[in-house]
């Protein structure tokens, strides 16, 4: 049996050729659902965030929307079609992405699979960082952290001790010291984000993903996997999606200002309201009633604490000052 760290095993499944599972045809959606697709408010949202963006920055004469992780292009086509004439004339969309270039997507994206440097904008990865590879450590019955490895079946076995630089990152960031405790080692990932924000000439940068902070850290580990809309088993063999929570702050790039807060709060400050159309409207307008209805239940599912409303969200500004919107949320500190 052939033994590996949880990193290169994710990297694999995930992104290896030909199988991975961020290359198969149906795409993300066809295992599991997003903020994207539960509502077109979500894009909505994003774009309204843009124009702020856009404001910040005395309206420049190109503005780059980078969505990071693009899946099919879902996200970016929704504010394509909901920002006004006047910016989309100046807006130059990026989609990020290892697959190919779906078909019926606008010819003004740019498909790409690197963020593109010393652009100005917004930069928004949704759902990207979970799925950032990672490895694995476990506390022994000596109390010492060590790698957890991985078969192809999904066995797991313990290996060697942590490495210098993953050992430093959890001391600070994830301590654990109970025989049988996992930590997922998130140094690769700050990493990613770092790059991703100080690719940016300006601009804002925004991490939406399940999450967790040192006070909250999960004993066990959130390492799963996902197959046609169920949890399933994390096999390392491209037939799932494999992925982990995020150290959200851990993650902040440094250097930069820094603001954690909750999708549900980030989206109402946005105008993503859940609230219930008057039910005196169902006699005076059914048909509106009905769309205000659907509209506002799916901002709930949006906004549901339990659900996609508890994602967290990072914001972090680079050389613009915070979004009028998102000013007054969350916690903020400069790393």
């Amino acid at each position: 049996m052939s033994w590996m760290r949880w990193r290169p095993a994710m990297e694999q499944a995930l992104y290896g050729e030909p199988g991975g599972f961020y290359r198969r045809s149906e795409g993300p959606a066809g295992h599991f659902r997003t903020s994207v697709h539960a509502s077109p408010g979500y894009a909505k949202a994003v774009a309204r965030l843009l124009h702020e963006v856009d404001e910040a920055l005395r309206h420049p004469a190109e503005l780059a929307l980078i969505d990071v992780g693009a899946g099919r292009g879902e996200l970016l086509t929704g504010v394509l079609a909901a920002v006004g004439p006047a910016l989309a004339g100046r807006l130059r969309p990026y989609a990020v992405e290892i697959a190919d270039r779906p078909a019926g997507l606008p010819g003004e994206v740019v498909w790409t699979d690197r963020v593109p440097q010393g652009a100005s904008g917004l930069l928004f990865a949704n759902e990207w960082l979970d799925n950032v590879p990672l490895d694995v450590a476990e506390v022994d019955e000596d109390g010492v952290l060590r790698y957890v490895e991985v078969a192809p079946d999904g066995a797991e076995r313990l290996g060697g001790r942590l490495d210098e630089a993953d050992a430093r990152w959890a001391a600070d960031w994830w301590p654990a010291a109970e025989p049988g405790e996992r930590v997922e080692l998130g140094g690769g990932r700050d990493a990613a984000w770092a790059a991703a924000v100080g690719a940016l000439a300006g601009g804002l940068a925004v991490a939406v993903d399940y999450a967790h902070v040192r006070s909250g850290r999960p004993v066990f580990g959130t390492l799963t996997g996902f197959r046609a809309g169920r949890e399933v088993r994390p096999v390392p063999d491209g037939s799932c999606d494999i992925t982990a929570h995020v150290a959200l702050d851990a993650a902040a790039a440094p250097g930069f200002h820094s603001l954690w807060t909750t999708q549900r709060d980030a989206l109402r400050a946005l105008g993503v309201s859940g609230a219930r159309p008057p039910l005196a409207l169902a006699a005076s307008d059914p048909a509106e009633y009905l769309r205000l209805l659907s509209r506002a239940t799916a901002a709930a599912e949006l906004t549901d604490p339990a659900g996609l409303g508890g994602f967290g969200w990072l914001v972090q500004t680079v050389r613009m000052p915070q979004p009028p919107s998102l000013a007054g949320l969350g916690a903020r500190r400069t790393r």
